[in-house]
């Protein structure tokens, strides 16, 4: 999957409303918000500039979650691969 693929991917998941499971991970409405905007502002940096931009992004949502507490799931699982997909093209920029 591509890497606007995978942004587009996690912004429209996170604009959905929390279920439970995804409370009980960790999630809260602000965290998912702020997530969700930090995708989005990566995913509109790409867009409107080239995905060579890619190398001047900072992905740390790794520990954003580490430090927030939130537990393995469907969404951690979600961000982890917007990180994954974003440091793979910075390595190949």
């Amino acid at each position: 999957m591509d890497l606007l693929a995978v942004l587009d991917e996690a912004v429209a998941a996170l604009k959905a409303p929390l279920g439970e499971e995804d409370r009980a991970q960790g999630w809260t409405d602000d965290l998912r918000r702020e997530v969700q905007e930090e995708i989005s502002i990566n995913r509109s940096v790409l867009r409107r500039h080239g995905t060579g931009m890619v190398r001047h992004l900072r992905p740390r949502f790794g520990e954003w979650m580490e430090h927030e507490g939130v537990q393995p799931g469907r969404l951690r699982d979600l961000v982890g691969d917007v990180q994954r997909s974003l440091v793979e093209a910075r390595a190949m920029a």
